[in-house]
């Protein structure tokens, strides 16, 4: 079910995608304003509580995430100051949270990107203990394309419920309507749906 950003209730929702694309007040800090969203709040205390609802966040909606303190860390602009528009290799580097149960660790997977402001930052002991606790989701491979420290695309809370990445595995789901292989040799069109049977298959109780 959709939910809009004034809403003051969650609903009956088993899960929660915030996703990309711009949202207002992007232009003092990307997510900045939208951190302040009635609906957010409900998000934020649904994400912390014992019932530890999912909650993706993808490209703006991660930048979201890391403004509201659900992740760590923040985003700029690429470190190139343009818009980036690709198709990028992600390396899954935890297949044990809730948007990654169906991808394998270490599996390489295509999904398009598009940002200016995508440009993964926090100091030196945040991203020590994201590497030591297994929090870094997924990393950029063969091509960096926004300047983020340690070639990381996404990265999850302690809990591994909350979950934001640049890159938008939505466009990557369908058959025909995905990025092409890139090595030639196999599809690659559907490498994101991977995030959403993940989220089904762990509100049903049927995956690891």
């Amino acid at each position: 079910m959709p939910l809009w950003h004034a809403d003051t209730t969650l609903g009956d929702v088993d899960a929660v995608v915030i996703p990309g694309g711009f949202s207002y007040g992007d232009y003092l800090r990307a997510g900045a304003i939208a951190r302040f969203a009635p609906l957010m709040s409900k998000i934020i205390d649904a994400a912390n509580s014992d019932a530890k609802l999912p909650v993706l966040g993808i490209c703006n909606g991660f930048q979201i995430l890391t403004e509201s303190h659900l992740l760590p860390g923040s985003m700029i602009k690429n470190d190139h100051l343009k818009f980036m528009c690709r198709d990028q290799i992600l390396r899954v580097e935890n297949s044990n949270t809730a948007w990654t149960l169906d991808y394998e660790a270490g599996q390489e997977i295509t999904v398009p990107l598009k940002n200016q402001d995508g440009q993964y930052i926090a100091d030196e002991k945040v991203l020590d203990a994201l590497e030591a606790e297994g929090r870094v989701v997924f990393r950029y491979m063969g091509f960096n394309p926004n300047g983020s420290r340690r070639d990381i695309a996404g990265i999850s809370n302690a809990a591994g419920n909350v979950v934001g990445l640049m890159p938008h595995p939505e466009h990557a789901v369908e058959v025909g309507f995905g990025p092409e292989s890139l090595d030639g040799i196999g599809g690659s069109d559907t490498d994101g749906l991977g995030f959403f049977t993940s989220v089904l298959n762990k509100i049903v109780g049927g995956n690891k």
